[in-house]
């Protein structure tokens, strides 16, 4: 099932998860953030799409396409070719 919405799982001491959620809130893309921190569900179903590595942060699209560890080139691309911004601009939900 794909989401209605961007979703990134994150960890709180991810660097690259810091600044994808920067770039995020920067062009006022909304997202939902789920922290793997204490979520064990969350980590399982990240560590199945990334072949058994915990890898944050992991980004899924309304599309169906996943981002893993994007750099701030892949994530401008990608809002360049996908147009996501306009997905929602509702700004940042958290789970925990």
């Amino acid at each position: 099932m794909l989401p209605s919405q961007i979703v990134m799982y994150t960890t709180q001491y991810c660097s690259d998860c810091r600044r994808a959620k920067a770039f995020f809130e920067a062009n006022k893309i909304g997202y939902l953030n789920v922290n793997l921190e204490g979520n064990e569900e969350a980590m399982q179903f990240v560590m199945t799409l990334n072949k058994g590595y915990r890898s944050v942060p992991t980004i899924i699209f309304p599309d169906g396409s996943i981002l893993v560890e994007p750099s701030l080139d892949q994530l401008e691309a990608k809002q360049k070719t996908r147009g996501f911004a306009h997905l929602n601009k509702k700004g940042r939900m958290d789970i925990k």
